[in-house]
């Protein structure tokens, strides 16, 4: 009869984990293109300021992107309090006409 332990030194595919130099500790390659790139966190554009006003279009302009899009939090560097406060302006701004729901099409 065989002695079998069941802590052989490698794992349970037969990889010995002496010769697993491409790997990192959670399985994943090292030069892989697909792993998550780290984002530096972007400075807050608008400081302390924590009122809104919906009139001022050019600065609601900032918070939107080229179609008229609301741009999120980890693009713009608000806060969760202050992104909820220019969404909202730009929302009403919309809603009074200050500025398009969607861009022009320039075609």
């Amino acid at each position: 009869m065989q002695n079998r332990s069941f802590n052989s030194g490698g794992n349970s595919y037969g990889n010995n984990s002496n010769n697993n130099n491409n790997r990192n500790g959670f399985g994943l390659a090292q030069n892989n293109p697909k792993e998550k790139k780290v984002v530096k966190k972007r400075p807050n554009p608008i400081k302390d300021i924590y009122v809104v006003d919906h009139l001022d279009t050019k600065f609601l302009g900032r918070f939107t992107n080229d179609q008229g899009k609301i741009l999120p939090r980890r693009i713009t560097g608000l806060d969760a309090y202050q992104q909820r406060l220019v969404s909202k302006a730009i929302k009403y701004s919309r809603h009074l006409a200050l500025i398009p729901f969607v861009a022009q099409d320039i075609a």
